[in-house]
């Protein structure tokens, strides 16, 4: 999972910022200024899933780059077999300066198969923006409008077929769907879900058991350790699954999810035999439909070696999972199964996880270098699992692998398409086969991963290739089981299930336009100023503009303003304001931050107030803070490279100016107007595309920095020395005053 709930819950990006669609325009200039007019910035079916000869709506985002309202015509092109419901496919739109327009067409698809469509921005003959869009369509099906979701039909498979399930979605958390803004082909064929419906656990079970998923493995997150069970992301068996009413017809099981140390694990063993597992079997032991093989629970562990740590040595950790058995025995079945995760091929490690007492390692994906072909994923899946059993050391259940992207698309991005997937799906039945019969290995199969949208590993229908993955599964592993017809929720007139993220989206665009407001502050514009952000809005605002007049406001989050050296300031306690991503924000070859801070914590060992390096782009963006009490610098070149820290401490008790700045050549970093500290660092700054934040490390991160920010300036070029000392004398002088 890679920490990637620590920080992925965190990462907010505005609602119709970013999109695959808005990435293929072309974007259009006036001849006469050179500077760009309108750009698209999503062009989109609304539903997940379209089925043809019924009317499916598709939106588009026109947005004004330029201070002045404009006029345009926009057209949307049909290819032959489709046909406008709405007739207005062609339209003069008008857009104020900085602001956006939503367009709209209903159309009709003849056939089911995909269809290539165009966007067309113009003014006065010529094409600003030019966009394609492929929209796939499902075979058509009349509307039956019916009380309720029918009954499932499971389907009989050949061997015990599981998937992850990764329950992130929960209403109060939409922007977990960020991701899905860069990659609209994700959609789910329920849209942006809240998990915590019964509706959509029974759509879930429906389509999991009619194609041949018999169980899900859902992520277990505790939240705190040492007393009574509290969990996060619990929602979706508590409040959807155990609701439902269809939990007769799914069987599910939990993977312990341990890795936030501290916090997901257990203080000790008598927190984990009298607090965890009694929790685990009361509420899911016992029920029925929890998974049980030879009258065992089965119970998935996805660090199994972090409890050497919070048990105090491996011979602990093996007598309590005997004692975890007992228990399980006392309370009426004949033990536990305990299963342990790993994706690797270290034999140390093997033997490790055997000393632990675990029963059985399961991989809870399979992560393949190299961005690799659906052949070479496949093949190297097939290869670490014969590997993992020629080494005999632990038992394995398999699991195989869908595709990858990670949360940020990085390291390795790949995908398996459904015909390719079936390929998979059959040599690991294959392997299967020739396990010993004894073992759980021989009698089922773990699929990665039922809905990791974030990810980039999903097998529930959606946009792109629809039911394709569970069609696939089907086929294998219930090949006998005849003709089947995969119901949406539209087919019977139920849902939507997004109301909770339609709402997110339309208080954000609230907020977009805020932060897009244009402010100055006396001094502004300046030779090179990017953004400036003085706080000085009132306390209640959720907002922080930009003074430069370039529109570069933030939003805040979970922050809060005070008094500061002029007018208001951040106050740094855990909170942020994040500005978000701009191309304005990554200036190519040279750049200053410059602010005032003020903090009564000496010693701060590692915390940030401005911060565009991130996980996935560590050796891009820049960034300023503290690090072992002194101030520092970083424009890294490689990952986590060039931290510049002062040559002394960070005073405290009072307001101290910090700057950094970058010539292409040279890092430098000043104290109060005078230089600290000097590095070489030739070459161009590596571009990102994440968003800003000042306060933090990162939105709702522990590494924040601890006291007060005001006036934070980014610049596009080095200021010299004796800028930096004017600036600082600027405003000290007025204090001291």
């Amino acid at each position: 999972m890679f920490q990637r709930v620590l920080v992925a819950v965190y990462t907010i990006i505005l609602a119709g910022f970013l999109s695959q669609s808005a990435a293929a325009a072309e974007p259009g200039h006036s001849a006469a200024s050179g500077q760009s007019v309108v750009t698209v910035r999503s062009f989109l079916p609304v539903r997940g899933l379209n089925r043809a000869q019924r009317p499916s709506e598709v939106t588009a985002t026109i947005e004004n780059m330029t201070d002045a309202a404009v006029t345009v015509d926009a057209r949307l092109i049909l290819p032959d077999g489709v046909k406008a419901v709405s007739l207005d496919l062609a339209s003069t739109v008008e857009i104020g300066d900085q602001d956006r327009k939503e367009l709209k067409w209903s159309i009709e698809a003849q056939e089911a198969k995909a269809y290539d469509l165009r966007l067309e921005i113009r003014q006065g003959g010529a094409v600003l923006s030019a966009v394609p869009l492929t929209m796939s369509f499902i075979a058509p099906l009349a509307v039956q409008k019916q009380p309720y979701i029918p009954e499932p039909t499971p389907v009989k498979t050949d061997i015990l077929v599981g998937a992850h399930n990764c329950p992130l979605w929960e209403a109060d958390k939409p922007a977990m769907w960020s991701q899905l803004l860069k990659h609209p082909e994700r959609t789910p064929a329920l849209g942006f879900y809240a998990q915590e419906n019964p509706e959509v656990a029974d759509w879930e079970t429906k389509w999991a058991v009619e194609h041949g998923v018999d169980y899900f493995i859902y992520c277990w997150y505790r939240a705190g350790q040492g007393g009574p069970v509290k969990m996060n992301f619990g929602s979706a068996i508590h409040d959807a699954l155990l609701k439902s009413k269809f939990v007769d017809k799914m069987k599910f099981t939990i993977m312990w999810e341990n890795q936030s140390r501290g916090n997901a694990g257990v203080s000790d063993e008598n927190d984990l035999m009298q607090n965890l597992l009694p929790f685990w079997i009361d509420n899911y032991f016992r029920h029925p439909s929890y998974v049980k093989i030879d009258n065992k629970p089965l119970l998935f562990i996805y660090r199994p070696e972090f409890l050497i740590e919070d048990l105090g040595g491996e011979e602990k950790v093996a007598a309590a999972f005997d004692t975890m058995r007992q228990a399980c025995k006392t309370a009426g079945f004949d033990g536990l199964y305990i299963l342990g995760e790993y994706r690797g091929l270290d034999p140390d490690h093997l033997k490790q996880m055997k000393r632990l007492g675990l029963d059985y390692t399961f991989a809870y994906c399979w992560y393949v270098p190299d961005n690799p072909t659906p052949e070479k994923a496949i093949a190297a899946q097939v290869d670490q699992i014969n590997k993992t059993q020629s080494l005999g050391i632990i038992p394995q259940v398999v699991t195989v692998s869908q595709a990858w992207s990670g949360w940020n698309d990085e390291g390795t991005i790949w995908k398996i398409p459904p015909a390719d997937f079936k390929t998979l799906l059959r040599r690991a039945k294959d392997i299967i086969a020739a396990f010993p019969a004894n073992e759980l290995g021989s009698k089922m199969l773990i699929l990665d991963n039922w809905n990791e949208w974030g990810e980039g590993h999903y097998l529930a229908p959606y946009r792109e290739y629809g039911f394709g993955y569970l069609d696939a599964i089907r086929e294998v592993f219930a090949k006998n089981s005849g003709p089947h017809t995969d119901l949406l929720p539209e087919d019977i007139g139920m849902g939507p299930y997004d109301t909770a993220y339609r709402a997110f989206t339309e208080r954000n665009e609230q907020l977009r336009k805020q932060v897009s407001k244009k402010a100055l502050k006396a001094g502004a514009p300046e030779d090179g100023l990017i953004a400036w952000w003085a706080f000085d809005e009132d306390e209640k605002d959720a907002v922080a503009l930009d003074y430069s007049g370039n529109r570069l406001g933030g939003i805040l989050r979970d922050a809060k303003r005070t008094n500061g050296i002029d007018g208001n300031a951040l106050l740094c306690d855990g909170g942020s304001v994040e500005i978000v991503n701009s191309p304005r924000l990554s200036p190519p070859t040279a750049l200053t931050i410059e602010c005032w801070v003020k903090t009564d914590d000496a010693g701060q060992a590692n915390t940030w107030f401005v911060n565009r390096v991130f996980g996935g782009g560590t050796s891009t963006g820049y960034r300023m803070g503290v690090v072992d009490g002194k101030p520092c610098f970083e424009v890294p070149q490689t990952d986590w490279s060039h931290h510049l820290k002062a040559d002394l401490p960070l005073p405290t008790g009072r307001w101290v100016h910090t700057a950094g700045t970058f010539d292409g050549k040279v890092e430098r970093i000043y104290i109060d107007g005078e230089e600290h500290g000097a590095m070489d660092r030739p070459g161009p700054i590596n571009p990102n595309t994440f968003h800003l934040c000042l306060g933090n490390f990162e939105i709702g991160h522990a590494a924040h920095f601890s006291g007060l920010l005001d006036e934070v300036k980014l610049y596009d070029r080095a200021l010299t020395p004796a800028e930096i000392r004017e600036h600082y004398r600027r405003l000290a002088d007025r204090v001291a005053k």
